[in-house]
């Protein structure tokens, strides 16, 4: 049986808790055979930012960017093993580079789904640059910024138009907050969105692959309890909505590690934020969910590297605008079709059964490592990393009840 080698490249900032799980877990799950007289073997190494040619060869079958939507040097490099090399990128630097939150938006608007009204107003303060303050003298026409904002009606969010990480986000509930958030704005191109207020559920998924985990999130908590262990608080309608919202955003813009959030108020699913190019994946926000991101991340690196799954640069937008302006389609139905499209794209039956006959042993790899004297040495590193010195005994009683009562589910 021929083997071969996959050599897994992680484009990191300061993380240590997750990939060194990834790691672990990847090299227990083994060398893999595909069917058809193959066995692949796959190594784990992070990827350094270096000077590079632009014909020089990577060795990496696949890449998972967690720097590059931050930096231009490391998403230049990706651009070039996407476009000469055909290196898999789970995401890719092209639509996070064009499509973020703003982009975003306008799509799924497009497409149909429930997103709040939300109005992009130009910078307080002009650009550094002498030709933008003498065309914007020219040409940006004088606007009243408290009528934008009654127009969409008070509370609203303020909040960048590419952001992440919740930088820059104001909450605005009147004229004197939303003119102190505007000033404090600077250069930074800022979104007004409506608030949806009396909402009955935060929920949000996290999709890695054909796979996603939708969660309870409560933001105005500690990060550490954020995320909430709470199975079925949506109802079936709404579960399959919010899951199939993540689907579409990912497959529509070729991104395969995101988190999606959708608020729920009634029967109504809002989807407010959905391009988030470092989805939180860390031990002490997950906790109980942890396991299961690190295992779907490993399921899904195998099964693109072992099946040959090519890489998808192009969007195929017109094939979800056809179906966004068919008048003979309700919301629903129209759902539906886009997750045919979705399924489509991440070849989910294909994925389904490369799991089931190749990758079966993943969740008891899983679940023993996690019983493991190695993973509690993960979780207390991690806490000592994460907290004052003070609260690492706290954190890491709390983290292990967590951990301990996924354990438990599993077993019964």
């Amino acid at each position: 049986m021929t083997t071969v080698d996959h050599l897994v490249g992680l484009l990191l900032g300061t993380e240590e808790d997750w990939p060194t799980a990834f790691t672990e877990i990847l090299r227990r799950v083994g060398p893999v055979a595909d069917g058809v007289g193959r066995t692949h073997a796959f190594d784990v190494k992070r990827v350094t930012i270096e000077p590079f040619d632009l014909r020089y060869k990577p060795r990496h079958s696949l890449v998972i960017d967690r720097l590059a939507y931050w930096y231009y040097h490391p998403r230049e490099w990706l651009k070039k093993i996407a476009l000469m090399d055909d290196v898999y990128l789970l995401n890719s630097p092209f639509t996070f580079q064009s499509m973020e939150k703003h982009a975003a938006y306008c799509a799924m608007m497009r497409l149909g789904l429930n997103v709040p009204d939300t109005v992009l107003v130009p910078y307080k303060h002009p650009l550094d640059n002498a030709r933008y303050a003498y065309t914007a003298e020219r040409y940006n026409r004088p606007f009243d910024l408290d009528a934008v904002a009654e127009e969409l009606g008070y509370p609203l969010f303020m909040k960048p138009y590419d952001g992440g990480a919740w930088v820059g986000v104001s909450r605005v509930r009147n004229s004197a907050e939303l003119h102190a958030a505007y000033d404090t704005s600077g250069e930074r191109l800022m979104h007004l969105q409506s608030s949806v207020e009396g909402y009955d559920s935060f929920a949000r998924s996290l999709s890695i692959g054909a796979e996603t985990m939708v969660m309870r999130f409560r933001p105005e908590l500690p990060m550490h309890d954020r995320y909430e262990v709470s199975h079925g608080f949506l109802s079936p309608d709404a579960g399959w909505e919010v899951t199939t919202i993540s689907r579409l955003v990912n497959a529509f813009f070729r991104w395969e590690f995101n988190s999606c959030e959708t608020l729920v108020r009634g029967g109504d699913v809002h989807p407010i934020d959905y391009a988030n190019a470092c989805p939180d994946v860390a031990l002490t926000s997950l906790h109980y969910y942890f396991p299961w991101a690190m295992a779907a991340l490993v399921r899904w690196t195998v099964f693109c590297c072992a099946t040959g799954r090519r890489p998808r640069l192009d969007l195929d937008t017109s094939r979800y605008f056809e179906i966004a302006d068919r008048s003979d389609l309700s919301y629903n139905e129209k759902l539906t079709e886009y997750g045919r499209l979705a399924d489509d794209y991440f070849e989910t039956e294909r994925y389904l059964d490369f799991c089931a006959s190749r990758l079966s042993h993943v969740d008891s790899v899983v679940y023993d490592w996690v019983r493991s004297p190695e993973f509690d040495k993960l979780l207390v590193d991690t806490v000592q990393a994460t907290y004052p010195a003070a609260e690492h005994d706290r954190f890491v009683a709390h983290f292990r009840g967590l951990l301990a009562a996924w354990v438990n589910d599993q077993s019964v």
